[in-house]
């Protein structure tokens, strides 16, 4: 039986493994894709105190190297379920086996939702990017466009407008699904634009995103916008699914307090799966360290 056993390999994870084994703890993290998490697909990383520039693969591979240098096991095996039980949690695994555990740290993370068009993966990190707050400063006094019409499009939108020269806000409807107060504040920005109702089917440019083919939903008529940077903003899916019987979940987040202790106890929630305002690398690392430490008072102190 291990100690602790961690759902997701990317930052919130590997930072959990790397407090808990440095207290000892027998900790193995199970990863059912590639450890790192979607900072991996982030070419440059800027905002990480201490750190001036990093690829977001090398931090992730830093960060692993640390984490398994301490004697933490990662194994590559999805994590089906996990039930508790009278000793601990037993925890099911795709590839058929069982391990256990008296403490889990679910680290799932969340993936961005995409636009699904041609040449949106192939684009990324090359002027398309799902983290204004991770990226905007690589467009100063550039123009850039935000799709979405959430809370989080316009935030962007307006952060991405005190950066950039010129910021498009396309949305496919023509009211945003955003708090009044922040359209009102973003339609008072000389430098946003705001395109409704407007779909993105098209990124043209080679090798970088140049420009967007628009449709307008209404009446099919279509638009050119020359950019040099999107950022799409219409959603994350956290991968919570198969916990939903174990811990409770809020809009298919964990609901979990800055303690990362969930409702079951010995099951604590840390990164972007948590319920929060701020996803950010910190604030996934940030968890992940107070997870770890409330696993470790859970299983010596009983708290």
């Amino acid at each position: 039986m291990a100690d602790i056993i961690i759902v997701g390999a990317g930052p919130a994870g590997l930072s959990a493994a790397v407090y808990a084994r440095r207290a000892g703890m027998d900790t193995v993290l199970y990863e059912a894709e590639m450890y790192g998490g979607q900072i991996v697909n982030t070419p440059e990383v800027e905002n990480y105190p201490a750190i001036a520039k990093i690829s977001g693969f090398d931090f992730a591979n830093d960060l692993y190297k640390q984490a398994t240098n301490l004697g933490a096991v990662l194994e590559f095996d999805k994590v089906l379920s996990v039930t508790r039980t009278s000793e601990g949690f037993d925890v099911a695994l795709e590839s058929g086996k069982t391990d256990t555990a008296k403490a889990v740290i679910l680290a799932v993370g969340a993936s961005n939702r995409h636009l699904g068009i041609a040449r949106e993966e192939e684009l990324l990190g090359k002027g398309i990017s799902y983290c204004a707050t991770c990226d905007g400063a690589f467009y100063k006094d550039k123009v850039v466009a935000v799709t979405g019409g959430g809370n989080t499009a316009v935030e962007d939108a307006i952060y991405l407008a005190g950066i950039a020269s010129k910021v498009y806000l396309i949305h496919r409807r023509d009211e945003f699904r955003a708090d009044e107060v922040l359209v009102k504040a973003a339609r008072a920005l000389p430098n946003i634009e705001i395109v409704t109702p407007y779909v993105v089917e098209e990124l043209t440019g080679e090798p970088k995103l140049g420009g967007l083919e628009l449709v307008n939903r209404e009446d099919g008529s279509r638009k050119h916008i020359d950019i040099d940077g999107l950022f799409v903003a219409i959603g994350q899916e956290p991968k919570t699914a198969d916990f939903k019987e174990l811990v409770t979940l809020q809009g298919g987040y964990i609901e979990a307090g800055e303690n990362c202790k969930t409702n079951v106890e010995g099951v604590f929630a840390a990164g972007d799966a948590r319920v929060k305002k701020v996803r950010q690398l910190t604030t996934a690392c940030a968890d992940g360290a107070v997870a770890a430490l409330a696993a470790i008072d859970y299983i010596k102190l009983g708290i």
